[in-house]
């Protein structure tokens, strides 16, 4: 039996976590959030230390270990959002911040912590399908995907949304430090050598800086449905 695969990709703060999750309760598949995978790990990292020693191979050895076996879990309740755990600790809102946001940037960077995370990324693949969210899925991780989707938006519209998001979790946000924050993400993950930030050349590009979720939604679900016929 064929698992039929739904990659998002694109920049940070564009939409897609949560048009992923929509989708995923729309089809009835299962759901990757790659981002959080690396937040997670990158939060690890930084928890013991580890992230200024990447340059040293011992170093980068232990963490490529540590990504491998990195103790994780999605718990999914009815009526609520899906609460993250690293190393038995609840960690949901934590890997949420722009600083935890920056760590993963930096994780996704070194080749050899990407490689580490890939099995571990193929094994969310599992009927009847699945959507997977992230930057390089259709590019890298999925790209046997049946629908492939871009999902972008102008910098300035990914900080006023990220702004409300953050503000919604009582934290005291400056605009001019989030677009800083988002156009420093967009060069890294654009310029990085493995795996840069880019759209699959066969992927529906949708920019969704002036449209609302649910117009974003019926643009995707309009496209998957023909796609998931063939």
């Amino acid at each position: 039996m064929t698992i039929q695969i739904i990659t998002i990709d694109g920049p940070s703060g564009s939409g897609k976590g949560t048009l992923a999750a929509k989708l995923a309760e729309h089809y009835q598949f299962h759901l990757l959030d790659s981002g959080a995978i690396y937040r997670l790990l990158g939060l690890s990292l930084h928890q013991k230390n580890l992230l200024d020693g990447l340059d040293h191979a011992d170093v980068l050895q232990e963490c490529e270990k540590i990504a491998t076996h990195l103790d994780i879990q999605f718990v999914s309740a009815a009526n609520t959002a899906t609460q993250i755990w690293l190393d038995g600790e609840n960690v949901t809102e934590t890997i949420r911040t722009e600083r935890v946001g920056d760590l993963a940037s930096k994780v996704a960077a070194i080749p050899a912590l990407r490689t580490a995370l890939l099995a571990r990324q193929h094994a969310f693949a599992q009927a009847p399908g699945l959507v997977a969210d992230g930057r390089d899925m259709a590019t890298s991780i999925f790209p046997q995907a049946q629908a492939k989707i871009y999902l972008t938006a102008s910098a300035e519209s990914r900080a006023v949304r990220r702004v409300k998001q953050l503000q919604g979790m009582g934290l005291d946000v400056k605009m001019n430090d989030i677009l800083a924050n988002i156009q420093a993400r967009d060069q890294r993950d654009m310029e990085r050598t493995v795996a840069p930030l880019k759209p699959a050349t066969d992927a529906y590009i949708i920019d969704s800086s002036n449209l609302s979720i649910d117009d974003v939604f019926k643009q995707m679900t309009a496209y998957i449905d023909v796609q998931l016929a063939k």
